[in-house]
């Protein structure tokens, strides 16, 4: 294997250091690379490239002109010079060298006496000189997964091309994160990530889709082509929901639509609202009063119903509030009557929503879990209701439903050994919305991002601005995939909780506006940027295999898992 560099110093509290063979141009910033000492290798990102000279007056001075072509290529090997910085990630035992040693070595593996080797944190050092080589694609499948099981590829290495996979399985067992700058290419990367989920059927997904993006097919902003959608690859998996009655989405009819019935509403779901609505610190007063004089499940319904500026007059010419009106209720029920008319009038732009209805034609909640439950995904497209309160209200009290059951079901199969529930992850666009430190409190995505895992329930969360993301629920995300980001509290928060940040900082911040994300966290071995795959027809060609986009029995009935 062709020698790069050589280690000339370093430590595990810095980064190793080592002196270029061959010319700068020929390694980037971010190559993954691999040091060879003895029975063990090194794994590590180059974090620098920096320039040195043995004599500060051959760096200053262009002798190049001056000099004959001999000496001149022997200053630049000499005199002048290019070192890495090395920031160390893993290390792996490959055994002895010695042929007899390395034999008795590999019986031991095998018949049990020695554990198999695997990457572990680096906790040594390599020896001065020891060569620095280019990963090769062996190297990569070794540390990022083999093409089995449910290794999905992610994206490619800058340098050479080799596949970069992630294990979908352990994707999922904990909340994860994709980030970048608009125009990066989010909702692309995103799409595939859910087509890999959907693909491999590690877990069910559900997608709050606020733009109506990912069910049906869709159009380029940027350059006019035809995007697929998720339900035309996925036609017996994928579920596209409509919110409100006789909902459209691009034209074409959901398979279902979601209506929100009056009763499933409940205070926790307005208080979720606080900062959209502007409501006041008596709200929650206002609220418990309404429930314990009409029920959790009648409020709404009691309260939508109640007028406001009616009075009644008496003889005498006193006036009162009239009856059904929300000052007659508040000074029956000891209320403070402009807190109670305050909040009527706020609520008044729930209260004027089309999907919130009092009897549904079905119960879209239902619909929704028991496709989930039963493998399905869905994907709720909000459809002309595109503002921040309906993302708000439906997204949560959807989640909240949905955490309710997975925490039953669960709860179930380890108290009576009953049917395991199937990993859920529910994507989220606009996290930051749902998740910043005002609202993190409040919502249900905050609860599932902490505490839901043991649950099997964990989220996608899809974001432009991390550094608006409450920093409890940063820390929570296992796995971050990270297109470029320009501003530095965005990329201070992607970079989190993660050794060697300081390293990764100046990675992060020179990705190529699309196409190049860093895959970072708890999901993958290491840290590593790379070229993400096109979502493109090749990219279906290759996941799906034969015809991209055939719409064939023998591949419906492969869908339906037979």
């Amino acid at each position: 294997m062709n020698q790069l560099a050589y280690i000339i110093g370093g430590g595990l509290k810095e980064n190793f250091r080592a002196r270029l063979n061959v010319s700068p141009q020929e390694v980037q910033e971010g190559a993954f690379v691999v040091i060879e000492s003895g029975e063990w290798l090194f794994y590590g990102l180059v974090t620098d490239i920096q320039l040195g000279a043995t004599d500060p007056r051959f760096a200053d001075e262009q002798t190049e002109d001056r000099l004959p072509p001999v000496l001149a290529r022997a200053l630049h090997g000499q005199t002048l010079y290019t070192n890495l910085e090395i920031l160390p990630a893993l290390m792996l035992e490959r055994g002895p060298q010695e042929e007899a040693a390395f034999a008795r070595w590999l019986d031991e593996i095998e018949s049990g006496l020695r554990e198999k080797p695997r990457p572990m944190p680096v906790k040594t050092v390599p020896p001065h000189h020891a060569p620095v080589r280019l990963a090769t694609e062996g190297d990569i499948a070794e540390i990022f997964g083999k093409a089995e099981k449910s290794n999905f590829v992610i994206g490619h290495t800058r340098e050479q091309g080799h596949p970069v996979r992630v294990n979908l399985e352990k994707f999922v067992q904990r909340s994860a994160g994709i980030f970048g700058a608009t125009g990066t290419g989010k909702s692309f990367l995103t799409r595939l990530v859910l087509a890999g989920l959907m693909k491999h059927n590690v877990a069910s997904v559900l997608v709050f889709d606020m733009h109506n993006e990912y069910g049906f097919d869709d159009t380029a902003s940027d350059t006019g082509a035809r995007v697929v959608g998720l339900r035309t690859k996925f036609r017996s998996k994928v579920r596209v929901v409509g919110l409100g009655a006789g909902a459209t989405i691009r034209g074409q009819v959901p398979d279902f639509n979601l209506e929100i019935p009056m009763s499933a509403i409940r205070p926790a779901d307005i208080e979720m609202l606080t900062r959209e609505l502007n409501l006041k610190e008596t709200t929650p007063t206002t609220l418990e009063a309404l429930v314990h004089t009409f029920g959790a499940q009648g409020w709404f319904k009691a309260f939508k119903e109640m007028t406001t500026e009616v009075w009644t007059e008496e003889e005498t010419g006193k006036k009162f509030p009239a009856p059904g009106s929300v000052a007659a209720w508040a000074n029956k029920h000891g209320v403070n009557v402009m807190a109670a008319e305050g909040l009527h009038s706020k609520l008044r732009r729930l209260f004027n929503k089309p999907y919130i209805v009092e009897n549904p034609a079905s119960d879209g909640i239902a619909e929704v879990i028991k496709a989930l439950e039963a493998g399905q995904h869905v994907i709720l497209s909000f459809g002309k209701h595109e503002s921040d309160l309906d993302y708000l209200l439906v997204s949560n009290l959807l989640t909240r439903h949905i955490r309710e059951r997975w925490e039953q079901t669960t709860n179930r199969f380890r108290t009576h050994g009953e049917q395991e529930p199937r990993p859920l992850v529910i994507a989220v666009e606009e996290a930051h919305k749902l998740l910043n430190r005002e609202m993190a409190a409040q919502t249900t995505f905050s609860t599932i991002a902490r505490e839901l895992r043991k649950y099997y329930v964990t989220l996608l969360i899809i974001d432009q601005r991390p550094s608006q993301i409450y920093d409890e629920v940063m820390s929570q995300l296992g796995t971050r995939i990270s297109g470029w980001l320009g501003d530095e509290d965005d990329i201070r928060a992607v970079l989190s909780g993660l050794a060697g940040r300081d390293a990764l900082r100046g990675m992060l911040a020179r990705l190529q506006p699309k196409e190049e994300v860093l895959l970072l966290g708890w999901g993958v071995p290491m840290p590593l940027p790379v070229r993400s795959r096109r979502y493109d027809d090749a990219f279906w060609k290759e996941l799906l295999g034969g015809k991209s986009g055939g719409d064939t029995v023998g591949k419906t009935i492969k869908e339906l898992g037979f």
